[in-house]
């Protein structure tokens, strides 16, 4: 469990929500786990199939406290708003600066700030740990292009001019993923980035981490009352999570690339993993991808500080924070969207 923001986070699959008075009761197996006030609350995201009373839900109506459920996976279910607010202003904003160049600028440059920081420091954490396993002049040089990338995609005076920084700087950090592999190199060698389908073990992993982190963004967009699919920086696309996609580019990095890196470098992953297909795609063995989860759902339990909020929180519940910080931004409570910053 935990409190983020004024909205309680239940991450435990096994915890049933109810009503005692004015406190939100969590409890397991029929047992009082912990209560937590309603007037303290502004919103509760439950993961898992457990559920929450009826009373508890009407109270969370009446209070306009957003009640969302998740699967314990993190895929987005429901969610249970009050009728006297529901998400439409929120979500009007949203769309009104979708409208607006200039102020979806304004945030798409935050996004694509936060994932050039990030991808430079992956390159730099690299270079720290493996010093003599690595060139590190190399890494470095691709590292100084990153900052330069950072200062040109914070003074983009067009969604044209940060597209063109973005694909530079996405391009010259693939350009040293290879260098990043630091086991099994000769069964894992990369050449650059393929898709649809992947051509090679490490894109197929890449993609499947992609497909992962865009379904948690999107649930916890979903969670917070923003729309997934109209977005600041991907344009709109029938189909397509455009927000969700956005909030993808600052966490890519540090939560997907160093993810399959680290599946290679442990040697979790190995080439009987994977199939070739007669088209030529990649694809990975359904026992390997059962693992692959199995990891993911390791790593998103991992604990870090969140360098914005100065709080303890899991891995898998930053792009919730980003979310409810995005959702901030637009209610007009916070100065800017402030992106994420690994280090």
């Amino acid at each position: 469990m935990k409190k983020l923001l004024n909205t309680l986070y239940i991450t435990s699959p096994g915890k049933y929500l109810s009503l005692d008075g004015e406190n939100i009761v969590v409890s397991e197996k029929d047992e009082e786990v912990t209560r937590v006030p309603l007037h303290n609350i502004e919103a509760v995201v439950t993961f898992g199939y457990t559920g929450a009373s009826p009373a508890l839900m009407g109270a969370c109506a009446e209070r306009n406290i957003s009640l969302s459920f998740l699967t314990p996976s993190g895929r987005f279910l429901a969610r249970v708003t009050g009728s006297q607010r529901g998400n439409i202003l929120l979500r009007r904003e949203q769309y009104r600066i979708a409208g607006s160049p200039e102020e979806s600028l304004k945030i798409a440059r935050n996004f694509i700030v936060g994932k050039l920081y990030n991808s430079k420091w992956v390159i730099e954490r690299v270079c720290r740990d493996y010093p003599m396993r690595v060139d590190v002049e190399k890494l470095r040089g691709v590292s100084v292009k990153l900052s330069g990338a950072v200062i040109e995609a914070k003074g983009a005076a067009s969604a044209d001019f940060l597209r063109g920084v973005e694909g530079k700087a996405a391009s010259d950090f693939f350009s040293v993923f290879d260098d990043m592999i630091l086991q099994q190199k000769t069964d894992f060698a990369f050449s650059g980035r393929s898709r649809r389908p992947p051509l090679d073990p490490i894109n197929a992993m890449l993609s499947f981490a992609y497909t992962l982190l865009t379904g948690m963004c999107s649930s916890a967009l979903e969670a917070v009352g923003l729309d997934p699919y109209e977005g600041f920086f991907h344009t709109e696309r029938p189909g397509r999570a455009s927000l969700s996609l956005d909030l993808v580019e600052e966490l890519r990095s540090v939560m997907a690339d160093r993810f399959v890196l680290t599946l290679i470098n442990k040697r979790i992953a190995d080439p009987s993993c994977f199939i070739k297909k007669e088209s030529g795609a990649v694809i990975m063995t359904d026992a390997f991808r059962k693992t692959f989860l199995s990891q993911w759902q390791s790593k998103k339990q991992e604990v870090i500080t969140h360098p914005f909020l100065d709080e303890k929180v899991e891995w898998g519940m930053v792009p919730f924070s980003q979310a409810l910080l995005l959702a901030r931004y637009i209610r007009g409570d916070l100065d800017e969207y402030p992106p994420f910053f690994w280090k």
